[in-house]
C-alpha cells in the first residue's frame, strides 16, 4: 500500500534546522547539515521537532485561528476562519506529520538499541513527545490518521485509514506508560539538543507522567470511568507530576537572532500582518473586571477621550463593523513585553506547572487521586506559577488578588468555572491547547461574535481535514467525516467534546 504522510526518502530540507540559527553555541552545531540522507544524528532530529513543535502552536495563524475562537485575539478580515468561515486546515495538519515522520526516521536511527542504554530512553523521549503531538492533532480535527501510518521510509501508505479518537486515546496511553517503563536514570539522552530539559530523564518521567494526567482529564465527559482511572494513576504515581516552574517544557528564543528564533508573539509583531495584533475584548473585559495583575503587562494601553485605558476589539465582526473600527482606540498585545525586542526573551512554552495545578484542583473536586480539601491549594498554586512566569515575573499573588481566587461557599460546577477561567488566561499564547480546554470545559462562558459566516453565528468546534488529504486519501476521509454529526465542518465536535 502507499501512504502519503510519508514520502520515500527524508530529504536534508526535513531534518535540518536551519531555521534555528546560529546565535548560540548550541544553535550552531545543531545548523550542521547531516552528511548523508540515510543517518542522522537523532539529536539534530529531536531538536527540530520540539523547536517546531512547540513554535508552531502560537505565533500569527493558531492566533489569529483558535486563538480568535476562543477570544483571546480579535483575529479580522485577513483569517477569514476568525470569522467563522470555513477553510481547510492545510499547514497545521502538514505541519504535525512532517513532525511525526521525523520522529519515525528517529526510531529508525535508534533500531537495534531499544534496549541498551545507548537508545533505550532516547526512544522513550522521541515516543512521549509523539504521544504529546498525536493527542494536540486529534484534539483539533477528532479522527485521523495513526495505527497505519508509515512506520519506515521503505513502506510508504498513502491512504491509511483514519482510527476514531475514542480508539487513539487508549493507545496514547499505553504508549505513555511503555516510554516512562523505558526511561532509566544513567543513560544516554540527547544533551543541548534536548530544549525542554538538557537531557535529564528524571525530567522527562514528570513530563511522562504530567502527560497522562492531561490525556485522563481530557477523557473526563467521555469515558469517566477509563479518566477517572488514568487520572488517578497519574496522581499518585512515584513517578511524580510537574512539581514546580523548574519541570515546564519550554524551548528558549533570542531577541537578538533571526526571526525564526523569536518568540512567536513576538514575531507576530516583527513580521506579521499589523491588522492581526489585537487583542479580543473578551480577555481584555476579563482582566479588567479581575483588576487582574497581568493586564498592564499583557495588554497595551491605548488613549480614548483622553483616558489611559485597556480595550480589546470584538470578534467575528461583520463588514460594517470591520469598516468603522478605528484601531487606534484598541489594544494590541503589550508593546513592552510580549510586543518588545528590548525585554528579556521569553521562552516558548508547550507544558507547564500550571497546567498540572490545574488538572490537580479539578481532580480533586472529583475525589480522582485527592481529595477536594485540596483543590484551593492546588488552584492556588497554579495562579502563583502561572503569574511568576515571564512577562510578569511576580513572585507572590498580591493580596488584592486573593478573592477572586477563593473556592469557598462555591459549588463544585462554580468551582471548575473559576479554575478553567484561571487556565484560560494562564494559556494566553498556546492557542490550540486553550481551544480543547474551552471545548471540554465549556468554560469561560463564550459569547459568539456577530458574523454569521460558516456556522450561522456558532463558534466553531474543530478543525477541517486538508485539502491534500482530501484528495489523495478520499475514500478514508469520507468515512471518517460520515461519522461527524456534522460531516467535516466547523460544527462536529470530535469525540471528547460534550459540553
Amino acid at each position: 500500500m502507499k501512504k502519503k504522510l510519508f514520502k520515500n526518502t527524508f530529504i536534508v530540507g526535513l531534518i535540518s534546522v536551519a531555521g534555528l540559527g546560529s546565535c548560540t553555541k548550541d544553535f550552531e552545531r545543531i545548523n550542521t547539515p547531516p552528511t548523508s540522507v540515510t543517518t542522522v544524528d537523532p539529536s539534530l532530529l529531536i531538536a527540530r521537532v520540539l523547536r517546531d513543535g512547540t513554535f508552531q502552536e502560537s505565533g500569527e495563524l493558531p492566533n489569529n485561528k483558535f486563538g480568535s475562537w476562543i477570544q483571546h485575539w480579535a483575529g479580522g478580515p485577513v483569517v477569514p476562519v476568525s470569522r467563522y468561515f470555513e477553510g481547510p486546515e492545510n499547514l497545521i495538519w502538514s505541519q504535525h506529520y512532517t513532525l511525526l515522520r521525523n520522529i519515525v526516521q528517529i526510531k529508525q536511527e535508534l533500531s537495534g538499541k531499544e534496549d541498551n542504554a545507548e537508545g533505550r530512553s532516547k526512544l522513550a523521549i522521541a515516543e512521549l513527545y509523539e504521544a504529546y503531538l498525536y493527542q494536540r492533532l486529534t484534539d483539533l480535527f477528532g479522527d485521523i490518521p495513526y495505527s497505519e501510518i508509515t512506520k519506515s521510509n521503505k513502506e510508504i501508505n498513502r491512504t491509511p485509514k483514519f482510527d476514531k479518537q475514542e480508539d487513539i486515546y487508549p493507545a496514547l496511553i499505553q504508549k505513555v506508560d511503555a516510554a516512562i517503563a523505558r526511561l532509566t536514570s544513567g543513560d544516554l539522552s540527547y544533551g543541548s539538543s534536548d530544549f525542554f530539559y538538557k537531557g535529564s530523564i528524571d525530567k522527562w518521567k514528570k513530563f511522562g507522567n504530567s502527560l497522562k494526567l492531561k490525556l485522563g482529564m481530557r477523557m473526563r465527559y467521555a469515558n469517566p470511568a477509563l479518566a477517572q482511572k488514568t487520572v488517578t494513576e497519574a496522581m499518585t504515581s512515584t513517578v511524580g507530576l510537574f512539581s514546580s516552574n523548574s519541570d515546564n517544557a519550554a524551548v528558549p528564543t533570542y531577541n537578538d537572532a533571526q526571526a525564526e528564533n523569536q518568540n512567536p508573539i513576538l514575531r507576530q509583531m516583527t513580521t506579521g500582518s499589523a491588522d492581526l495584533r489585537y487583542l479580543a475584548n473578551t480577555l481584555v473585559d476579563k482582566l479588567k473586571e479581575y483588576n487582574d495583575p497581568r493586564l498592564p503587562l499583557l495588554a497595551e494601553p491605548v488613549n480614548v477621550n483622553g483616558t489611559a485605558t485597556y480595550q480589546g476589539i470584538g470578534v467575528s465582526l461583520t463588514d460594517n463593523q470591520l469598516s468603522q473600527l478605528i484601531r487606534a482606540n484598541y489594544s494590541t498585545a503589550n508593546k513592552s513585553t510580549w510586543f518588545s525586542l528590548s525585554f528579556a526573551p521569553i521562552p516558548s512554552y508547550a507544558f507547564t506547572y500550571s497546567d498540572i495545578c490545574f488538572y490537580k484542583a479539578e481532580a480533586a473536586l472529583l475525589g480522582w487521586g485527592a481529595t477536594s480539601a485540596n483543590a484551593q491549594t492546588f488552584f492556588t498554586e497554579g495562579v502563583k506559577a502561572a503569574l511568576a512566569l515571564p512577562p510578569y515575573n511576580m513572585a507572590a499573588i498580591p493580596t488584592s488578588y486573593e478573592p477572586i481566587l477563593s473556592l469557598n461557599s462555591l459549588t463544585d460546577e462554580q468551582k471548575m468555572e473559576k479554575i478553567a477561567t484561571q487556565k484560560w488566561i494562564h494559556l494566553f499564547g498556546r492557542d490550540m491547547e486553550a481551544f480543547a480546554e474551552w471545548r471540554r470545559t465549556g468554560y469561560p462562558r463564550l459569547t459568539p461574535g456577530p458574523n454569521p459566516g460558516s456556522t450561522n453565528g456558532q463558534i466553531p468546534r474543530r478543525a477541517i481535514y486538508s485539502s491534500e488529504e482530501a484528495e489523495l486519501n478520499a475514500a478514508n476521509l469520507k468515512e471518517a467525516a460520515a461519522r461527524m454529526t456534522n460531516g467535516d465542518s466547523f460544527l462536529s465536535k470530535v469525540w471528547w467534546d460534550k459540553k
